[in-house]
């Protein structure tokens, strides 16, 4: 296995470990969020937050298993996931409206998101069009969630 220390340069591996650390926060977020929804759309938002946290399931593991299939150590470890996350862990705030909480989980979409554009650019420019491809369907399916989630917003 390739060390941490190379896991924390500007490659296309880092980013996906980087990935790997925001979709274990995201997860947990997403089950706080599915749990803790209340409200006149608590029915809608319960299954989606459930579906979004089955989502990130497999993504999270198609990264780290792309990582291992190269040599490297996925991060694995919730001390990991919080230090390496750009997305942020939050306490469940009873005051937290159903509206706040999509809205936070477009915020957390969007930096994946960005994260996974950096990534596929460094994959790309490194030849790893496996890594690529996988990126820009991340990319292409973030982009649905948030449309859906920015429309749901607006209804």
């Amino acid at each position: 296995m390739k060390t941490e220390t190379e896991l924390r340069q500007n490659t296309a591996a880092a980013v996906l470990n980087e990935l790997v650390a925001n979709q274990g926060v995201l997860y947990t977020k997403l089950h706080q969020y599915h749990w803790h929804v209340q409200g006149p759309h608590f029915f809608t938002l319960h299954v989606k937050y459930e579906e979004l946290y089955d989502e990130t399931t497999a993504d999270f593991d198609a990264f780290a298993e792309r990582l291992i299939a190269q040599g490297y150590r996925p991060f694995s470890t919730l001390s990991e996931f919080l230090e390496y996350s750009t997305i942020e862990e939050r306490v469940y705030d009873e005051h937290l409206s159903a509206d706040q909480m999509v809205n936070n989980t477009i915020s957390d979409y969007e930096v994946l998101k960005n994260i996974a554009r950096r990534g596929a650019e460094l994959a790309g420019d490194e030849g790893d069009v496996v890594t690529e491809d996988m990126l820009v369907a991340y990319i292409e399916k973030i982009d649905l969630t948030i449309w859906m989630l920015d429309a749901y917003l607006k209804g």
